[in-house]
């Protein structure tokens, strides 16, 4: 057969002849997953993504179109005269590129999944991409897939993340040796969305094989708002700053015409230039002026509990919750110690607070508990708390343990020197300002510092 025969043969297909129209069809189609499945499997590899749908496709028809033009053009070279625009050629062509169309994305599924199964296998620690049954079973690994953007739900008291953090986030696989526990799978992969992805908190439950339950994330507060507790106001004001005051110290605000007058005492937040930025009541904010110029007074240095709980906790993955409980629920009727979430305090109904209580307390319905734990604990707290609840976390089971963690962890490397028997030993430092404090059962020291640890 010569050259122009082959050629010709190529270029005058069509539905005329069944039997090599279908040939030549399936051919096109064949062609199509193979080039767009190696464009998504090259893609994978490189970007460590999917590869657009559009890609694929545009890939997939483009090389049935370069085919048919490639014919088409070396039958004219060689001098013969195709029918290109014979109707049932160009019926015969629009198939052609449709078969292509609808086959590429066969390929870049089929080449995507390839990818990922074999990315997996070689050992690779993150993963855009559902695996492969085959390929979960028998890897030395855990993967967690994390949910869609729109199951990704906010955390209560902390700022969202942004909606383009969320679509980052959304069906992320991340592998993790098979070997560790449940637990230790849930810390493992808590550090990593923090430190890969830049995200302040994270909220997840985990089933034993690695599936995601629940998840919720936030960011981390920003700006000297949410460090002052209720009833305070930071204030900027002109003032000579005593030498190496840093953020922190006790200062007095004086006057001094007509006569030296103590104004107001308050916690520097800041320092710039001729002026300090200074935490204090609203009361004494409203008596500050921009019309004369403060002396500031640089107090000794004393103990403060309560600011140091709180910057202990917005650096830790604890957060701090008041849960009133529901008549009717289950949580009514239990105790203290039937809890693994660390009880800060207890306001009974019509009672005055009770700071770190003991563990035979029996929680009763009304009463507005102060909790120090990690947001997921807290969560099943509230909803063990709620009327109606079908569940308490007590110190039994999964939850129990998964719940029954130190209560204050510094992300940064600080010991962990709040735990369960904190709660139980009487840490007043971390609630009240004093031991004394703690035992008369102060109504005013608690309560703040309990609100200012929950909006920091």
């Amino acid at each position: 057969m010569t050259a122009a025969a082959v050629v010709a043969t190529a270029v005058d297909v069509g539905f005329a002849r069944p039997r090599q129209a279908a040939v030549t069809l399936v051919t096109f189609g064949v062609l199509a997953v193979l080039v767009a499945g190696s464009a998504s499997l090259a893609y994978r590899w490189y970007f460590r993504t999917e590869i657009p749908e559009g890609v694929t496709g545009l890939l997939g028809v483009a090389v049935v179109a370069l085919y048919l033009n490639t014919t088409s053009l070396g039958s004219v070279a060689i001098g013969d005269n195709p029918a290109l625009l014979a109707p049932e050629s160009v019926f015969f062509n629009l198939v052609s590129l449709g078969v292509a169309a609808v086959m590429a994305p066969v390929g870049r599924y089929a080449g995507d999944r390839l990818a990922v199964d074999v990315f997996a296998l070689s050992g690779a620690k993150q993963l855009e991409g559902e695996l492969s049954g085959v390929v979960r079973a028998v890897g030395r690994f855990t993967a967690v897939t994390l949910p869609p953007a729109d199951e990704i739900g906010d955390m209560d008291t902390y700022d969202p993340v942004s909606p383009e953090k969320k679509d980052e986030l959304a069906e992320t696989t991340l592998l993790f040796p098979r070997k560790l526990s449940d637990e230790e799978l849930r810390e493992r992969l808590v550090t990593r969305l923090k430190e890969e992805y830049g995200v302040g908190y994270v909220d997840i439950d985990l089933d034993a094989d690695g599936t995601v339950e629940y998840f919720a994330v936030g960011s981390r507060a920003a700006g000297l708002g949410p460090t002052l507790a209720p009833g305070s106001a930071a204030v900027a004001v002109a003032t000579d700053p005593p030498n190496n005051a840093t953020v922190g110290d006790t200062v007095q605000l004086w006057r001094d015409d007509p006569e030296p007058k103590r104004v107001a005492t308050g916690e520097l937040r800041g320092v710039a230039g001729d002026a300090v930025t200074v935490a204090l009541d609203e009361s004494d904010a409203e008596r500050l002026t921009d019309e004369e110029g403060y002396r500031t007074v640089t107090l000794p240095a004393e103990p403060q509990a309560d600011r140091e709980f709180a910057s202990l906790l917005r650096t830790a993955d604890e957060t701090m919750a008041s849960v009133t409980v529901e008549a009717g629920s289950d949580l009514a009727g239990s105790t203290v110690g039937g809890v693994r979430t660390v009880v800060a305090a207890v306001r009974p109904k019509g009672g005055s607070v009770q700071p770190i209580p003991r563990r035979a307390y029996v929680f009763g319905a009304g009463d507005l508990v102060y909790l120090v734990g990690r947001p997921d604990a807290i969560r099943r707290f509230e909803a063990a708390a709620a009327a109606g609840a079908d569940a308490t976390p007590s110190a039994g089971g999964e939850d129990g343990d998964r719940d029954g963690e130190r209560a204050v962890r510094d992300e940064a490397g600080t010991p962990d020197d709040l735990d369960d028997d904190t709660a139980d030993d009487g840490a007043d430092d971390a609630v009240a300002s004093d031991g004394d404090t703690a035992d008369d059962g102060d109504e005013t020291d608690t309560p703040d510092d309990a609100d200012r640890a929950q909006r920091s």
